[in-house]
Parts: C-alpha cells; sequence; structure tokens
C-alpha cells in the first residue's frame, strides 16, 4: 500500500481553498461548497478539504508535510502572510519542524527529518 490521500474536515471549503493555495498546493477538484482536492507541491500525493457541519473536538487532525528546505519555506510564506504557532526548531525526535494551524484549526506540521524520517536511531 501507498498513501495516496489525507482528507480534513472545514466549516468553509471555499476559505479552506485559498489558504492552501497560499500554501503552495495546486488545486485540482472543486466541488464546492462540499470538497477540493490538490496536489502537494512535490511528490505523488494529493490532500483535500471536505465541508462538515461540526469540526472535531479537542486537538483535532494533525497533517505532516515534509520540506527540504524547511527553513526557506516557512520564510516564503510568512513573507506571503502565513502566520506560524511555532517557528523551525529541532526536535528531541530529531525532526525540525514548524507548526501552524489551517481555518478550521486543524493542525499543520511543516518539518523536515532527513534520514530520520523512517530509520531515527531507535529503529525497531
Amino acid at each position: 500500500m501507498n498513501l495516496n490521500q489525507i482528507t480534513v474536515p472545514s466549516l468553509d471549503v471555499e476559505k479552506a481553498i485559498a489558504f492552501y493555495e497560499t500554501l503552495g498546493f495546486r488545486l485540482i477538484v472543486r466541488s464546492l461548497p462540499y470538497y477540493a482536492r490538490f496536489e502537494c507541491p512535490n511528490g505523488m500525493s494529493t490532500f483535500s478539504i471536505h465541508l462538515v457541519e461540526k469540526l472535531p473536538e479537542g486537538d483535532g487532525i494533525y497533517v505532516y508535510f515534509e520540506c527540504e528546505d524547511l527553513d526557506a519555506q516557512v520564510a516564503a510564506l510568512q513573507n506571503k502572510g502565513v502566520q506560524f504557532d511555532q517557528e523551525p526548531r529541532d526536535e528531541r525526535w530529531l525532526w525540525r519542524e514548524a507548526r501552524l494551524k489551517d481555518l478550521d484549526g486543524n493542525q499543520l506540521i511543516l518539518y523536515y527529518a532527513g534520514e530520520n524520517r523512517l530509520n531515527p536511531p531507535w529503529r525497531i
């Protein structure tokens, strides 16, 4: 199996489309007001949004997007007005991460892990 697509909930798909286009995703399906699908900027994965009446409670959804040039990517997005909850920093699990939320509170983590992405020192 190979992961193809992640779908996150949204209260306003049209507003969410603009947000994700700002992040660099390319819109490939627009089925308003219920659904939108994007190609990720790199690789073969897709990402989509679907309309919900109520968002999940608690911490909600976490989605990780890998960026080889994390610091430059974050700086470019900040120049476009995107606000981050956490600037890029090295984490104890050997990933460098920056964090932000989309308009619906879904947690988005931009990260770079290099070899540690699949092969951390503690891998079984």
